[in-house]
């Protein structure tokens, strides 16, 4: 089910996370590979580099609706 979910993401970006992924994706970030909405355990993280560890969450207005699980 996370898979799903996080293609579904994929799709709907926010437009702080448009702007994110922008300067991430490509290696454009001191040429790091980051993924997009990736499921991790129970959690879908909004950006991550798995080869320094490292996740990026950006808040907005759509982790309102999910208060509980975000």
């Amino acid at each position: 089910m996370g898979k799903i979910r996080a293609r579904k993401l994929q799709k709907n970006l926010t437009d702080a996370e448009r702007w994110m992924w922008r300067q991430l994706r490509a290696h454009r970030c001191m040429g790091l590979q980051f993924r997009r909405q990736h499921p991790i355990d129970c959690y879908i993280v909004d950006f991550v580099c798995m080869e320094r560890m490292l996740v990026i969450e950006l808040d907005g207005g759509q982790h309102a609706e999910d208060v509980d699980r975000d």
